[in-house]
């Protein structure tokens, strides 16, 4: 089984690009996360280092829409998905690696006030449920959390 989950924030803006196929144009969505940790030893004598692994992403169809429209630059996210290593030449003649992920699943992660210009909520789009109920829907200011 090849699933990667991993948990990080957007180093760019998402790119939305489209691609024509037999069954017509489909929507890709190219964008990186860079996933920080944290590890001992090596060169610092035992102390803390940090460390940050850059995973290029490719969303396809309605997936890739909903990314390009709501994740900005920094935005926290997790991604799921295989994962797959492409190598390729850089411009100082070294072999490299880049790991790229093609996304399956995708949340948010972080909330809307934690991201401090985070994307509005979509305008006149409530899920069935709230349709069909007699939901009436509150401000973010009007909340108690």
């Amino acid at each position: 089984m090849n699933k990667l989950t991993i948990i990080g924030n957007l180093t760019r803006d998402p790119e939305l690009r489209s691609v024509n196929t037999v069954n017509g144009p489909v929507s890709v969505c190219d964008f990186t996360v860079a996933v920080n940790s944290r590890r001992r030893g090596g060169q610092n004598n035992g102390q803390q280092q940090d460390d940050t692994q850059f995973f290029r992403c490719t969303a396809w169809r309605g997936l890739a829409d909903v990314i390009s429209r709501y994740a900005t630059k920094g935005t926290k996210v997790c991604v799921i998905g295989p994962v797959s290593a492409r190598t390729y030449t850089g411009n100082d003649g070294n072999t490299r690696v880049s790991l790229e992920v093609t996304v399956e699943d995708f949340e948010f992660a972080s909330s809307r006030s934690a991201e401090g210009a985070a994307a509005p909520a979509p305008q006149g789009e409530m899920s069935p449920t709230a349709q069909n109920s007699d939901f009436t829907p509150a401000a973010n200011e009007d909340l108690p959390f």
